[in-house]
């Protein structure tokens, strides 16, 4: 009668191979698992870190670009003139515009008794009352500039200016010493992740800009919304536009790009990641493969007494390589589960989106099996070729 291991018996054998060594088998595992681990984990981190930044693109829009000035023939800084403005108005698909001025010589402190030169690098704009709408900013605090506080000694100050002037909590009436006056807070905004500068600014109204701080009328940056499908046909005609004379000296930039920048960059980190995880995977299955070639090695007896009572050779291979294949799926498994907690962890401290990639986990339980797989092999292949005789003779 011919011998046969049917699938059910194939696994019993296997849990009873790997249950013989409890400490062995987990070390093993374990090292599989540190790899999958850190390929799931690296995978999560990242789509989730990316997924973070496609919202906030989403949120903030890609039709938003910047025109400021650019440089002379001297290199100096140029000028943007007064007329920059209207005429960037007049341009068709622009939705909205919004003008901002650095006041040079300003600066912003907690109080008129902390020194002059400690600043924080806060700087002073002057802006037009639609910025939050053009940018797409939020208020953490308070109300923003409007037609009757742009002309007082009224501010609204950027995330980063806040936090560094220790600016928290707008319920009771707070002051800063701007420019050698004092100006109420009327609120802060939350992080402008299309124009940084702004968080770190003190904003204030055109009106009172002029009267109090000798601003001069140069705008140093204008922010421009145009129909999402034309921005690139829109940005082609803003230098001309600001500055027709000149058109050389005027800079426009989308700011959206850098966003989508950090994302492929992330990107980039990622592939090097996973590369460094695929090594860690690669000495794991080594450990899986050394464990196996000592399981060899000290059930010589065992292989022996099976291929004495019918056993086949194929039987024999089968029962390694199924062991080795449930080992480093154990470890894969496991590691899925680690990486998996790994990104929860990482986006919640962070404020991220969770997002765990499915293929992320499929090509980490691929990755486990096909380790299991290659550090089985010779083993088997070893164990199967063990003569019966010769393997009870080394009981």
């Amino acid at each position: 009668m011919r011998s046969r291991l049917t699938t059910p018996d194939l696994l019993h054998l296997c849990r009873l191979g790997l249950r013989a060594r409890p400490v062995r088998t987990v070390l093993a595992a374990l090292g599989v698992s540190i790899g999958v681990a850190a390929i799931v984990g690296v995978l999560g981190i990242s789509s989730s870190s990316q997924a973070e930044l496609l919202v906030e693109l989403d949120r903030l829009g890609t039709n938003l670009l910047v025109v400021a000035p650019g440089s002379d023939l001297t290199g100096a800084q140029a000028i943007l003139p007064a007329t920059a403005e209207p005429m960037i108005r007049r341009v068709a698909w622009v939705t909205d515009v919004s003008a901002t001025a650095l006041v040079p010589g300003t600066s912003v402190r907690r109080t008129d008794l902390v020194a002059p030169q400690d600043t924080g690098g806060i700087g002073v704009r002057a802006t037009d009352l639609n910025l939050l709408h053009t940018l797409g900013a939020r208020l953490k605090h308070g109300i923003f500039l409007n037609g009757a506080s742009s002309h007082l000694l009224v501010a609204v100050l950027g995330s980063y200016a806040a936090d560094h002037l220790g600016l928290t909590d707008l319920r009771a009436p707070v002051r800063i010493w701007l420019g050698n006056h004092w100006f109420a807070v009327a609120g802060v905004l939350e992080p402008v992740g299309l124009a940084p500068e702004i968080d770190s600014s003190a904003l204030i109204g055109f009106p009172v800009a002029e009267r109090l701080l000798q601003y001069d009328g140069s705008i140093t940056a204008i922010y421009i919304r145009s129909v999402p499908e034309q921005t690139v046909a829109v940005a082609h005609v803003l230098a001309r536009a600001s500055n027709p004379a000149h058109s050389d000296q005027v800079s426009v930039s989308r700011p959206s790009d850098v966003l989508a920048a950090r994302a492929a960059g992330k990107a980039a980190f990622t592939s090097l990641f996973v590369g460094l995880a695929a090594i860690a995977l690669l000495v794991g299955g080594m450990g899986v493969a050394n464990v196996m070639v000592i399981s060899v090695l000290e059930r010589r007896p065992e292989i022996g007494l099976r291929r004495a009572l019918g056993a086949t050779r194929a039987h024999i291979g089968a029962q390694f390589l199924a062991e080795s294949i449930l080992l480093a799926a154990a470890g894969g498994v496991a590691g899925i589960v680690f990486g998996t907690a790994a990104t929860v962890v990482a986006a919640v401290a962070n404020g991220w989106l969770i997002d765990v990639p499915l293929d992320g986990l499929a090509v980490g339980l691929f990755a486990a099996f096909v380790v299991g797989t290659a550090a089985g092999f010779y083993p088997a292949v070893q164990a199967a070729r063990l003569a019966p005789a010769e393997a009870l003779r080394s009981s």
